[in-house]
């Protein structure tokens, strides 16, 4: 890419000068002598990098640095001046010059001057793009009213210190609603860190919450920081908070209460600022009951309640979603978006969706894939979901069974597939949700002949 330099300057002597060595190093290059002409170029033509005169006739090149600023703040600029003092030097960076050049100008140093500023300018896009793509992943999208009061109660509760608990079914989208209370937090810019309580086991979730010294226990082999200490400044996200551990979970009320951390096999007390957002997909009422989980803890965790509603509460949305996967996936693939026909989201919209937006997402990526024509159509929804793939078909075929014995395999077969496509046909995840031994669910699987949706 060609980068464009405006020069501003009274002395036609230098900015013929300056456009000499610019045009050899092959910058693209406008020359304006005065600050009322630079602000105008500057509008019309958004160069990437200002040269500017101190010392200009009129309108000082202070004035026009202040003004050029207060229009883009983002705006690179580099002063230049035959009368240079050091007060002149700093007033000048306060005012949000990038740098200062004294005339004679040295050739060496404009040029190393140029390219740090530049390079500055690439990185700083370079960083807008990726923190776009990111802001996209974690996109909440959706219309419907019950997304609509989510939203509106994320946004009041996001700039407050008060802790959240997100609740929802799986594949809803609880992590993104977290992000979204961190992104829109004065936390923003401090780490956002994660813990899956349900992916870590019992005896290792107080290492990777608390962290260890090293000796501290077999393979403990270094020291090493744990979760709340990463996380200082910053949001703590407590993933699946249901499935910790009652060691853990006293550990971590102690945390909420003192604000200090105690790494395992350390008698050293560290001090966080953690702000805590915990989210389950289980009701913790009954856990407590059960006596899995303590409820001094939920209390603690449970300032401001946030409940994320299923895909098939708001199947309004759906098309809006579809839109957004295919949108994303085929900017991931490099290939134009596909378009999907009316009759398609329909049949989308009446789907049940058990593994709700995570479901429908790995579902428009299969359709994308496995689609015969360029626009997705409602027989390639049909072949892939099934003619039964709506909440009254579904009930329909059950009650239409002609023995209790059939309405029971049916139903077992059904939720068995509902099950699977929630985990995306992980068998060892499923079984471990539905409490069944892996082999049991693996008889079922050949029994009912339930094979992957291709």
């Amino acid at each position: 890419m060609t980068h464009r330099i405006l020069v501003v300057d009274d002395e036609p002597g230098v900015r013929e000068a300056l456009k000499q060595l610019l045009d050899y190093e092959g910058y693209t290059v406008s020359l304006v002598s005065s600050g009322p002409e630079a602000l105008d170029r500057y509008a019309a033509w958004r160069p990437h990098l200002v040269l500017l005169d101190v010392k200009m006739a009129g309108m000082d090149g202070l004035a026009v640095l202040t003004e050029l600023r207060e229009r883009d703040a983002q705006a690179l600029v580099v002063m230049i001046s035959g009368h240079g003092t050091i007060a002149t030097a700093v007033e000048a960076t306060q005012r949000g010059a990038h740098d200062f050049l004294e005339k004679p100008l040295d050739t060496d140093r404009v040029l190393l001057t140029l390219r740090n500023a530049l390079q500055k300018v690439v990185l700083e896009r370079e960083v807008r793009v990726l923190q776009a793509a990111v802001e996209g992943q974690h996109q909440i999208v959706g219309q419907a009213p019950a997304m609509s009061a989510m939203l509106e109660r994320i946004e009041k509760v996001a700039p407050t210190p008060s802790r959240v608990m997100i609740t929802g079914e799986n594949g809803t989208g609880k992590e993104l609603v977290a992000r979204a209370i961190h992104r829109l937090s004065p936390r923003a810019a401090k780490p956002f860190v994660e813990v899956n309580c349900a992916a870590i086991p019992s005896e290792l979730i107080e290492s990777e919450l608390f962290g260890h010294v090293k000796g501290s226990f077999t393979g403990a082999f270094a020291d090493r920081s744990g979760k709340l200490e990463q996380a200082d400044g910053g949001t703590l996200f407590l993933d699946e908070v249901g499935d910790m551990s009652p060691a853990a979970q006293a550990k971590v009320l102690r945390v909420l209460e003192e604000g200090v951390v105690t790494p395992i096999g350390s008698a050293r007390a560290i001090t966080v600022d953690v702000r805590v957002i915990a989210a389950t997909n289980k009701k913790l009422e009954d856990e407590i009951a059960a006596g899995r989980f303590r409820e001094d803890l939920l209390y603690r965790l449970n300032v401001v309640p946030i409940e994320v509603p299923p895909l098939r509460s708001r199947r309004e949305d759906v098309p809006l979603l579809v839109r957004h996967f295919a949108a994303r996936l085929a900017a991931a693939q490099g290939v134009a978006p596909r378009r999907f026909a009316d009759c398609a989201l329909e049949r989308l919209k009446r789907h049940a969706w058990p593994g709700n937006v995570r479901e429908l997402r790995n579902t428009v990526e299969r359709l994308l894939i496995l689609a015969s024509g360029d626009v997705v159509q409602e027989a390639d929804v049909v072949r892939l979901l099934g003619p039964a793939g709506t909440d009254e078909g579904l009930g329909g075929a059950l009650l239409a069974s002609g023995t209790f014995e059939e309405f029971k395999q049916g139903a077992e077969r059904a939720f068995l597939v509902a099950k699977l496509r929630e985990c995306d046909w992980n068998v060892s995840e499923t079984a471990r949700r539905l409490a069944m031994p892996r082999s049991n669910l693996y008889k079922k699987i050949e029994r009912y002949g339930l094979l992957r949706d291709t």
